[in-house]
């Protein structure tokens, strides 16, 4: 049971308690901007001002949100005039205006480094631009001759190309620049590249080849390089152009110059600048590609390319793809994101990155920036009694434990205390999100090591828009136009008071488990250059691994586990025997069964093993990754195996680290979710329910001879818990309901007041008689006041209730059924969606998520008045209006798509159940402070 405690209880609870309020110092760390939820704010046509930027960033304060990222995009039909070019001096002025209310407000300001995404726009050249691999193929016999400009055929390339070389391949495996051959090629051009367009030539016909086949047959590879021509999606006025080449940092330096002039003056008054999830598509090259690829893999690839583009899937292709892929990966991660981040610091910014649907490591891509982020996209299923997932209002989710802790680990290993997360992307269709639903989304990437959690999104509304006011194309929007928002600061409070904690300390996790990207990269992926880690296709590069499926099973068996990468293993050492990184120390490293390892990580690991690391094996690498000189490096491979005879695979894992003294959580046998931070030599459980069943019992923790505080993150409660104490584990009382949670904080001593146990002394009584209903705010006009006997549905009592979103408040008069009871529990049953809760004219509390239910403490001898205000959703009245044909999707681009990006269309919409649905319950209960 939920049990909110208002004050006239609590002096009960005092009496039974030997420590008193008063004297009890909190264990909830004080309350912070950092703390509480963010949102990733709009700015549609950046049609924005003053007086109304002011009112919305008071409202958010208001509600609990701590900060804003904002994001410029496409504007509002009728509002040209209104629209501000991206980065001009009236935008400057806004942004400047943003900083100065929100620092009175002190909340903080994010904002992306550009306008919509990816990263592009105006001024963003050709030269620049994201590159894409063009070759072009020309057969030539013995004695032929070829005798043509060399030049782009293919018509549905709509960029110009440039042609970087020219080469031949002889049927005798022979290989030939023809490069310097070129009419008006530049002398000692050798293999840095040509360019014929960007030469001043003598010669008429640039780029033409005449050359005569002599020894063998040949085909001639022309090399391009190609521009993808994708435009920055969703950009707002002054921000539309090419998306940008992010395998280069001479394109990078070159996208930041607006950016180091309009900063001037501004550094550090921006917390973060953000770089959205990578979408830049198509995109496999890259100028300078063929120059830093022999650098980084040690041998020329245009040697290679017949076998690179082949659509063969065998061993060579393969490992040079797999090459390919690297590097493309090493580019992003050193041309582009480390740069990006060592930029945003130099004006005091933290930088806070998407890496999900690069194409390289997640691991270190997440890790370069100050602030890794992941996102979640859809509706996850959950096993809570009550929560509601109608398939008709879903899209399936992406938010994969699993996908989750990529980001996290990036954090924990490299020492960044801050995982944030886009949080509610469609979360359920648009205007139909509730509180409730939102709940376990969030609480699911708390336990996956998520503490900075940002909305998805609100969108900048004027009060001169009419309602629904302007909207995003993607749900859910959090502002005051949704009804929603009436009691969303109770969804805030509980994630703020969530990452008080979480933000407290560091992640405890023990495991590291390997990430063996190299099986992926050298897999043929049907031939493609160019594969992107995206969170939409889970299947193509996650699931089914033995990477995933172990991850699975120490998650299931109760094991705290961080992933790491091949460059964080070459960075680890060891100290008494614990793998020490920038972020912590860990007790173990589980490599899972993998077919390809880089020779310098094997190495490595037989280092840190022969240190006193535990590295465990679930099977040993079959050979190195890549290309160059792979047998060679097979045959020490092998050799080095040979030789570590202490190097060998485990017939079981969980016995392995048994024998290490490393062992699980059992508490999830439980069914409890949970996650672990250390703080101060103290440990912080985070415990959530998503099971059908309460769980009351005395579960175990991994630690001994400890006290330990209960703190209820819903309503900031806490007290010391009932514990047993053996040699190696402490026992909790604990009462958990489904779609519960709690934290746990372990103390040496009993400092603080005790944890008050409540438990039902008999059946729930039905509250029943005649209820009133008043409908006090919202629209599109109020209903007449009804009274019912039965509760229902409110859209049943008239047409105007049937459109009808915002709140109506339900009063009932009862009896108190046991007067010698001291506190009653409040079940609303079925609330659509949220509930405000007074007896006898005292505010109780808010019921927002299943399950709904409060304590009300004590009754008033003889009658009670009982008020529920309860608020809606705003499906209802948008269906109303577009049944009325009142048009409001009035935006350019996208404008309105559904959930599954079709054309929105609320008409086909049945109304939705509103109000208290019932049935309305109280329990009685009695409390107790020793559990024998």
């Amino acid at each position: 049971m939920r049990l909110t405690k208002p004050y006239s209880i609590m002096l009960l609870f005092l009496a039974f308690s030997s420590f008193s309020q008063e004297t009890s110092k909190s264990p909830w760390p004080a309350s912070s901007n950092i703390n509480q939820p963010w949102t990733r704010w709009w700015w549609m046509g950046s049609a924005v001002d003053k007086p109304n930027l002011k009112r919305s960033l008071i409202d958010f304060h208001k509600a609990g949100i701590g900060g804003v990222e904002i994001t410029p995009i496409y504007g509002v039909k009728g509002e040209e005039k209104n629209f501000i070019d991206y980065l001009s001096p009236k935008w400057l002025n806004m942004l400047d205006y943003t900083i100065q209310v929100a620092d009175s407000l002190h909340m903080q300001v994010d904002m992306v480094l550009g306008t919509g995404w990816p990263y592009g726009g105006s001024h963003v050249t050709p030269e620049y631009a994201a590159t894409k691999l063009i070759v072009e193929k020309y057969p030539l016999k013995k004695n032929e001759t070829i005798d043509r400009i060399i030049k782009l055929e293919n018509s549905k390339e709509k960029n110009p190309a440039s042609l970087l070389y020219v080469v031949a391949y002889g049927s005798d495996g022979s290989y030939i620049n023809l490069t310097d051959q070129l009419a008006g090629s530049k002398s000692k051009s050798k293999d840095k590249g040509f360019d014929g367009s960007s030469v001043s030539l003598p010669n008429p016909e640039p780029n033409k080849l005449k050359w005569t086949a002599k020894k063998t047959d040949y085909t001639l590879y022309a090399v391009f390089t190609g521009k993808t021509g994708q435009q920055v999606k969703r950009a707002a006025p002054g921000g539309a152009g090419f998306t940008l080449d992010h395998y280069s940092e001479e394109a990078l330096n070159a996208y930041v110059v607006p950016f180091n002039n309009a900063f001037k003056g501004r550094e550090g008054k921006i917390r973060a600048i953000f770089n959205d999830s990578y979408e830049v598509y198509g995109t496999d090259f890259t100028p300078a590609f063929f120059d830093e690829f022999l650098k980084l893999r040690g041998y020329d690839l245009k040697k290679q390319l017949p076998l690179l583009l082949n659509e063969t899937d065998d061993e060579i292709s393969n490992r040079i793809r797999s090459d390919y892929r690297q590097t493309i990966g090493d580019l992003l991660l050193n041309k582009f994101d480390k740069p990006w981040t060592k930029w945003g610091n130099s004006k005091n910014f933290k930088t806070k990155l998407q890496a999900h649907g690069s194409p390289g490591n997640l691991i270190d891509l997440y890790a370069s920036a100050d602030i890794p982020e992941c996102e979640t996209f859809g509706s996850m299923p959950f096993d809570i009694p009550g929560f509601r997932r109608e398939k008709e209002d879903i899209r399936p989710g992406d938010a994969d434990p699993v996908m989750l802790k990529f980001s996290s680990s990036a954090a924990h290993i490299s020492g960044k205390n801050l995982v944030s997360s886009e949080t509610f992307t469609w979360l359920r269709e648009h205007f139909k999100a509730a509180l409730s639903q939102c709940k376990p989304e969030a609480e699911d990437l708390m336990l996956n090591g998520i503490n900075h959690i940002f909305l998805h999104g609100s969108t900048y509304s004027p009060e001169r828009a009419a309602w629904p006011g302007w909207q995003f194309y993607a749900s859910v929007n959090f502002n005051a136009n949704n009804s929603i928002w009436e009691n969303a600061p109770a969804l805030f409070s509980y994630i703020s008071n969530c990452q008080s904690l979480l933000q407290q300390g560091k992640s405890d996790n023990e495991i590291l488990l390997y990430f063996p990207i190299f099986d992926t990269w050298n897999e043929y992926k049907k031939g493609t250059l160019f594969f992107e880690f995206k969170i939409h296709s889970l299947s193509e590069w996650l699931h089914g691994t033995s990477f995933y499926d172990m991850t699975n099973k120490l998650m299931k068996k109760g094991y705290g586990v961080d992933f790491i990468s091949d460059n964080f293993i070459a960075d680890a050492k060891i100290i008494d025997g614990k793998i020490v990184l920038p972020g912590g120390t860990f007790k173990s490293l589980i490599i899972p069964s993998c077919k390809k390892m880089p020779l310098a990580t094997l190495q490595k690991l037989i280092e840190l093993k022969k240190a006193g690391a535990s590295i465990i094996f679930e099977n040993l690498p079959e050979s190195v990754p890549g290309f160059y000189d792979y047998k060679k490096q097979e045959e020490k491979m092998q050799s080095l195996l040979a030789e570590n005879k202490e190097v060998k695979p485990v017939s079981d894992i969980f016995t392995a680290l048994e024998s290490v003294q490393i062992y699980p959580e059992t508490l999830v046998n439980t069914g409890l979710k949970y996650i672990r931070r250390t703080i101060d030599g103290e440990k912080i459980y985070y415990l959530v329910n998503h099971t059908t069943k309460t769980i009351d019992d005395f579960i175990p923790l991994q630690i001994s001879n400890k006290e330990v505080i209960i703190l209820d993150p819903l309503d900031r409660e806490f007290g010391n818990a009932i514990v047993k104490k053996t040699g190696d584990k402490t026992f909790v009382k604990i009462r958990i309901e489904p779609g519960k949670s709690y934290f746990l904080k372990t103390e040496n001593t009993t400092s603080q007041k005790k944890w008050t146990y409540f438990e039902p002394t008999a059946e729930a009584v039905p509250l029943k008689g005649k209820w009133k209903i008043n409908f006090d705010k919202g629209g599109p006009k109020l209903p007449s006041p009804a009274t019912i006997s039965n509760l229902e549905s409110w859209t049943k009592l008239s047409p105007e209730a049937e459109a009808f979103s915002g709140s109506a408040t339900y009063t009932l008069e009862f009896d108190n059924p046991n007067t010698k009871t001291e506190s009653w529990n409040l079940n609303l049953g079925d609330v659509r969606e949220s509930a405000k809760v007074w007896l006898n004219d005292q505010y109780i509390g808010t019921a927002w998520s299943v399950p709904y239910e409060l304590n009300i403490g004590k009754l008033k001898s003889g009658k009670n008045i009982l008020k529920i205000q309860v608020t809606n959703l705003s499906a209802n009245r948008i269906r109303d209006k577009e049944l009325k044909g009142e048009e409001w999707k009035i935006f350019y681009e996208i404008n309105m798509v559904d959930k599954d990006y079709k054309k929105f269309d609320a008409t086909k919409w049945s109304p939705m159940p509103s109000g208290l649905l019932g049935p309305v319950t109280i329990t009685p209960l009695t409390f107790k402070l020793t559990i024998k």
